[in-house]
């Protein structure tokens, strides 16, 4: 689901690096030469592909993630694609975006600025020129069908008197009313005669164009064939509470006249017209939205005597993220999970019919259909191989690998992750991931690690085991740990009633299935029962909280960023709308007061014997730091062994590789403190 997904970017920087690997293993230093691949783009002519990689520079005063833009070949069969960095400035570019004639290369970056604009590369060499003014940082970037015009959308900047009153300290807020909405703007990409951009704001409704920022999502907006229609997505605020009122308007390129096109109390995202210019496509939810909701994608002719439109028939998992039309409009792409896997998919747009075009055991993501309709690009991934870029003509679906940035990862063993199944308590199949630890050996029992995933709606997929995150499955499992990553009830990937499976459940059946895949391994003679570990982050971090307030057969926990308190969670979080959706009301609504009470880990602290690991950042308002202090705070004063790290400046996920190396090392010694090593 859009809203699970959670992508820590990582990679290679040799002249840190190369002196620093591990004998022969991965540890979480050398987890951090993995480079990830995302956002592939396919040149008009089918010849050349843009794609982001993300790396992580660690320097004496420098400790970020960066992404720059590669360029590839597409050469003929048995042709060997070349790549190379387009750009290479010290700040970070993304979202690139093929100008119509394919000889320009828009893309947003500060390049030496304050604010991120949008710049364009011409791809036949030369340097990169500045095309937008905004005053605020650009969120998104798309060409008009003529290369004239760059449509973008961006807040305003701040007052002018916001440094004057900081400097003075007379910055008060208002809670609610200082938000910048995104505005969508105007620039034509050739300067004036005097070296000007011209430009203009298209738009100053009291909306805001684009929603909740995502570097990684699709596009909110969409120009019309023609040129004269621009269509996006917009939300009340700009914050990510309010997704569920999002619309799609179109707006006159010409006069900035503003027209609802799907306003219905579903959340309407992702516009995209199709090649004649007479129908939208769209993803639409439920009605009225769930924060585990179901999207279908939807039809809607542009001319309003043409009838109401139509939706077309629902995919397996019901969360698809559009790529584009074919060239004669006659089939739309979209990726979604299924179980462990992301694939590919084309459908009919007349009939319905859905064809996958990848294999299950692979992982498909940052898929777009070209400007013609004729190739696709998306990232591949497995557990064993490492994100890169691919592309493939439409007429005859043969998929080449196009990069190969990972290509000086060291060649340390790699675990094997095994896909195996195991029954709830009312019949369901519920799937997990188990890796082995490195050098495995058949008949041996070894500490097990359960790790949750976030969400709930998130989903443990065959991505590289090398990705490095909070739990790093390689190091786990070079260290000699076996690792468990379940999809309970809740899961994406399985239907859209297997996520509501734990809707008014929390703690319940979720944590049953868990319990069962532990068993499940310790069955299949794997999991040494008497040295179990467990952790997990957000969604992840309240069920290992859970966890050991109701059982003390885990020796060790890793608390990431937990939800504690069901309560006081809803009313500090920047989503209070998330919990009354999952439990079908208010907590303060009689009847579900004892739900909110009882599902809550901090009701049952009393309980907990385990040693326990809480790890937070300090910014974080996804979950606010006081969930952790919370549990810290009970567990501290009951004796038991507790340890709370919390990380500066870091909001709901570690964005910086330092502290992002720090918490994967203490995880490790964690584990290894209180399990031991094999």
């Amino acid at each position: 689901m859009r809203l699970a997904r959670a992508l820590i970017w990582l990679a290679f920087c040799p002249t840190l690096f190369g002196a620093q690997a591990g004998a022969g293993k991965w540890t979480p230093l050398e987890s951090l030469k993995y480079r990830q691949v995302a956002d592939v783009q396919i040149s008009p002519d089918g010849r050349k592909a843009a794609y982001v990689v993300r790396e992580s520079i660690l320097e004496p005063d420098t400790s970020e993630y960066r992404t720059q833009i590669w360029l590839s070949t597409i050469g003929a069969p048995g042709e060997a694609p070349r790549s190379w960095p387009a750009t290479s400035a010290p700040s970070s570019a993304s979202r690139p975006r093929w100008s119509p004639d394919g000889e320009w290369l828009a893309f947003i970056g500060k390049r030496g600025g304050k604010t991120a604009n949008v710049w364009r590369l011409p791809t036949r060499g030369g340097e990169a020129e500045r095309v937008s003014d905004a005053a605020a940082d650009v969120s998104e970037a798309i060409w008009s069908p003529d290369g004239e015009w760059i449509a973008y959308v961006a807040p305003d900047g701040p007052p002018a008197d916001r440094e004057r009153r900081e400097r003075e300290r007379d910055d008060a807020r208002v809670v609610d009313e200082d938000d910048r909405p995104g505005r969508l703007w105007l620039v034509r990409v050739r300067p004036d005669a005097e070296g000007r951009l011209t430009g203009r704001k298209l738009l100053a409704t009291g909306f805001s164009v684009g929603g909740a920022a995502d570097p990684t999502a699709p596009d909110s907006i969409a120009f019309s064939p023609d040129g004269r229609t621009i269509a996006f997505s917009h939300t009340p605020r700009p914050v990510i509470n309010d997704w569920p009122s999002s619309d799609i308007s179109l707006a006159d390129v010409a006069t900035g006249a503003v027209r609802p096109f799907a306003a219905t109390g579903a959340a309407e995202t992702s516009p995209l017209f199709s090649p004649d210019g007479r129908f939208l496509a769209y993803v639409v939810t439920d009605e009225p939205p769930r924060w585990a909701h179901r999207e279908n994608i939807r039809l809607a002719p542009l001319d309003a005597s043409a009838g109401p439109g139509r939706t077309l028939p629902a995919s397996f998992d019901e969360s698809p993220e559009l790529a584009g039309f074919s060239a004669d409009g006659a089939t739309i792409y979209f990726t979604e999970s299924k179980g462990v896997s992301d694939l590919l998919y084309a459908q009919n747009v007349s009939t319905g019919v859905i064809r996958a075009l990848t294999d299950e055991g692979k992982v498909v993501s940052g898929a777009n259909v070209n400007s013609r309709g004729t190739w696709i690009g998306f990232v591949r991934q497995t557990a064993t191989d490492p994100s890169e870029a691919w592309a493939s003509g439409l007429s005859k679906f043969a998929p080449l690998r196009i990069s190969d940035v990972n290509a000086n990862l060291p060649k340390h063993p790699l675990p094997e992750t095994r896909v195996i199944t195991w029954a709830g308590d009312r019949g369901e199949r519920i799937e997990g991931l188990l890796t082995l630890p490195v050098g495995y050996t058949a008949g041996k029992r070894y500490p097990l690690l359960l790790v949750i995933h976030g969400g709930p709606a998130g989903v443990f997929k065959l991505t590289h085991v090398v990705t490095p995150g909070a739990y790093t499955t390689a190091v786990f499992a070079s260290a000699g740990f076996a690792v468990l990553r379940p999809n309970p009830r809740g899961s994406s990937g399985y239907g859209t009633a297997f996520r509501r499976a734990n809707e008014k459940d929390w703690g319940g059946g979720d944590y049953r299935d868990l319990m069962a895949g532990v068993d499940a391994v310790i069955a299949m003679g794997i999991a040494d029962p008497d040295r179990l570990g467990v952790m997990g982050w957000s969604y992840g971090g309240f069920m290992t909280s859970w966890i050991i307030t109701q059982t003390n057969r885990f020796r060790a926990a890793s608390i990431g960023a937990p939800v504690t308190d069901l309560v006081s969670f809803t009313g500090t979080s920047d989503i209070p709308a998330f919990l009354p959706s999952y439990f079908g009301g208010e907590f303060w609504d009689e009847q579900l007061v004892e739900i909110y009470r009882e599902r809550s880990p901090m009701s049952h602290v009393g309980r907990a014997r385990t040693p326990a690991l809480i790890q937070q950042g300090e910014s974080d308002l996804r979950v606010p730091i006081s969930q952790g202090y919370e549990l810290y705070n009970a567990l501290k004063r009951q004796g038991i062994p507790t340890r709370m790290v919390t990380y500066p400046r870091q909001p709901h996920g570690i964005r910086e590789p330092r502290l992002l190396r720090d918490l994967v090392e203490r995880n490790l010694a964690w584990m290894e403190q209180w399990l031991g090593t094999p």
